[in-house]
């Protein structure tokens, strides 16, 4: 069984991130929160879905990121099941670009 992801310290965890200003202060807290290489595999499943959004092929994110078949996989079946925080955030950036 699937564990329910809403929680209060789960809310209490993402209004911290929230209100954090600067990406040294995201450093700062994810430094404490996260191992080096769980930071590093959000980071790469977040950069595997920007590229699956630009319609790059597996064997050109596995090249580039290092991902393997299964992660890229993985992050396609979420992109394909509906609209997705990964789709949301990249659009937010492509704006941020303009």
């Amino acid at each position: 069984m699937k564990k329910e992801l809403h929680s209060p310290s789960i809310d209490q965890l993402f209004s911290a991130v929230l209100s954090l200003e600067t990406t040294e202060e995201c450093y700062a807290l994810f430094e404490d929160l996260c191992t080096v290489n769980e930071l590093h595999s959000l980071a790469q499943r977040f950069d595997v879905g920007l590229r699956l959004l630009n319609n790059q092929t597996y064997q050109e994110i596995s090249g580039e990121t290092g991902a393997s078949t299964a992660t890229i996989s993985r992050v396609r079946r979420l992109l394909e099941d509906s609209d997705t925080g990964i789709e949301m955030a990249a659009a937010r950036l492509q704006e941020k670009k303009q």
